[in-house]
């Protein structure tokens, strides 16, 4: 039941066949109605003429041999009549009874006579002096009906099997723009992703044509932003192992001991940068794929700072610089507290980085129209042409004098997105510096 024509062609099947019954029981019906309505009237035609017989011709009719005449078609009825003047039975066929078969009151009515189903029809004459009843079995009527129906539904029937077949090969013919889609995207390769063509595709199949170039899209744009991430990491590795293979040059080669422990270190530097870099890298390429799907728990921003602030003192101190928690309410947010405490270590990280020596660097949560996560610092601070670029990959301000590999803000960037967050950018409102926010919007 995989196979989508073999599901097309059972429910067109059974929805045949279900029409074909109640066809069939129409059909029944509606041949019934009408033969009943036929051989009403011969009844009553028959007792009409009966009728205006005068008695004395009965009689005779009657004295001279059975009034019952062999059948001699397949419909036709053997009918028995009763004669009536007013309570008095004055003739009768052979094979009627000799009470009454019906009610005395004119009409149609339908009774057992000589153990048969009948139809039986009750009239007076117009002086109201003769009663005649005649009765006619209903087999006749049930059969012929039955019969009617069988020579109108049998070619149908018949013809069901075929209908069938063709319906098989129609639903193959309709279902070739599906097969034509799939042979597409299967002889694909793996860097073919230009958007499969709509021409000549039904109204059907074009959703999910164009849901297939949609993801085509979003897939060339991830390898494109992949190749860029690569050629990017590329470089900025290089120029640190360049740098690496050089002092350790300078080491083997130097003969001053000064020079050589001088080279060590700058060896030692540059691990420490490269490492930095890698770890940077790692941390970008694990939240940079979707992960919408990712199960947030509620995360307290205020428990969340404390706890980051309390793994980064070290730095600060290092740099003589005061890392303060402002006093704010308690706020949470969905989201996943590792990679919120990511993002709270590259800002506080950065804001140290370019906080000159005994400078401040605060963290505070705002919980007014949203949420707020705000670190500010009393560093240089950002121009507003730079603030955008910053965000960048490997972008680094020139002439700030620091080492970095200007990953921090990028990572913050996309951390706070997958949380339906927004990193903003600002000058510092309580004076010189930089005031870097992470804002959830109001819901």
């Amino acid at each position: 039941m995989n196979s989508l024509r073999l599901r097309l062609i059972l429910l067109l099947s059974i929805g045949l066949g279900i029409a074909w019954l109640v066809a069939a029981w129409f059909s029944h019906a509606e041949s019934r109605q009408e033969i009943d309505r036929l051989f009403d009237a011969q009844l009553a035609q028959s007792a009409q003429v009966l009728l205006a017989t005068t008695r004395h011709e009965l009689r005779e009719r009657l004295e001279h041999g059975d009034d019952e005449v062999p059948a001699s078609h397949e419909y036709e009825q053997k009918l028995v009549f009763q004669i009536w003047d007013k309570s008095d039975l004055l003739m009768r066929s052979a094979s009627a009874p000799a009470i009454a078969m019906a009610s005395k009151k004119a009409g149609y009515s339908e009774a057992i006579v000589n153990k048969q189903p009948c139809r039986v029809l009750t009239r007076w004459d117009t002086h109201h002096e003769f009663m005649i009843q005649i009765a006619e079995p209903l087999a006749g009527r049930e059969s012929l009906a039955r019969h009617i129906t069988l020579k109108i539904l049998l070619p149908t029937f018949i013809a069901l099997p075929v209908l069938a077949l063709l319906i098989w090969f129609g639903v193959g013919a309709g279902l070739q723009p599906l097969k034509r889609l799939k042979q597409e995207v299967k002889q694909r390769t793996a860097n073919r992703l230009e958007p499969l063509a709509m021409t000549g595709v039904p109204e059907e199949v074009a959703p999910l044509a164009q849901a297939l170039n949609d993801l085509f899209v979003r897939l060339q744009q991830a390898f494109e932003g992949e190749r860029r991430f690569t050629a990017d990491a590329a470089h900025e590795l290089r120029t640190p192992l360049a740098a690496l293979k050089i002092q350790a040059q300078v080491a083997l080669r130097s003969t001053d001991q000064t020079e050589r422990q001088l080279a060590l270190e700058n060896v030692l530097r540059g691990v420490d940068r490269a490492t930095r870099l890698v770890a940077q890298l790692l941390t970008l390429a694990r939240v940079d794929p979707e992960t919408a799907a990712m199960d947030y728990k509620p995360v307290e921003l205020r428990s969340l700072a404390a706890s980051v602030m309390a793994d980064i003192e070290p730095l600060a101190h290092a740099k003589q610089i005061e890392m303060t928690l402002e006093d704010c309410s308690l706020s949470k947010v969905l989201g996943d507290d590792a990679q919120l405490g990511l993002l709270l270590r590259n800002l506080l990280d950065n804001a140290i980085r370019y906080t000159p020596a005994g400078g401040k660097v605060s963290v505070s949560v705002q919980n007014t129209n949203g949420i707020s996560l705000e670190v500010r610092d009393t560093g240089p601070g950002i121009t507003e042409t730079e603030r955008e670029q910053v965000q960048q990959r490997f972008y680094r301000i020139t002439g700030s004098g620091e080492e970095g590999s200007g990953l921090g803000l990028s990572i913050v960037r996309r951390i706070a997105e997958l949380h339906g967050a927004k990193l903003t950018l600002s000058d510092n409102d309580r004076g010189r510096g930089l005031l870097a926010s992470v804002i959830w919007p109001a819901k």
